[in-house]
């Protein structure tokens, strides 16, 4: 099973966003469904559910890092880059640096159970939606005001590809 630690904003933060992205002048973004428009704090990639137990209980230390803190959203960018974007997201303005000290202790907490850190610096985003093929991205005159919303857990997360398409069931949350 594909896993991962992120953090969900509340539903009117996550539909708010998307209805951002669904207003620029640009129509190449396959875009997230609001309900799975996360921040993704580890990627762990496949995990046998045989050491989920393991995982969970490396996470359970997670609380000891931090508090719960107040986050709030700041502007559009992309992946790679502007010219030749492929990741649309919705950056980090307040709680910018209390999410890299979650991924930081994310990373922490898993490298002794298998887990490599990742090689490229965190950058706190929430995706909103991807291209197969690079485009130039501008924002535009893209209304996007600044979002706030409490982050209060930290959820464990399987990326399940169903009939349906994509879902994504807790496996396990941490109250900060």
């Amino acid at each position: 099973m594909r896993v991962f630690v992120a953090v969900f904003p509340p539903p009117e933060v996550q539909e708010a966003l998307v209805q951002v992205a669904r207003a620029l002048p640009t129509e190449a973004f396959r875009l997230t469904a609001p309900e799975r428009v996360h921040l993704t704090l580890k990627f762990l990639g496949e995990v046998p559910p045989e050491d989920l137990p393991r995982v969970t209980s490396a996470l359970e230390r997670i609380t000891r890092y931090d508090e719960p803190f107040d986050a709030a959203t700041s502007g559009l960018g992309a992946f790679p880059s502007a010219r030749r974007a492929r990741i649309l997201w919705a950056g980090i303005g307040q709680g910018y640096e209390e999410f890299r000290a979650l991924s930081r202790a994310a990373e922490s907490l898993l490298e002794p159970e298998g887990f490599a850190r990742e090689e490229r610096p965190f950058m706190p985003h929430l995706t909103l939606g991807r291209t197969r093929q690079p485009v130039p991205f501008d924002p535009g005159g893209a209304d996007h005001s600044s979002l706030g919303f409490a982050v209060r857990k930290i959820d464990l997360v399987e990326s399940r590809q169903g009939d349906s398409g994509l879902t994504y069931p807790v496996l396990a949350e941490y109250l900060l």
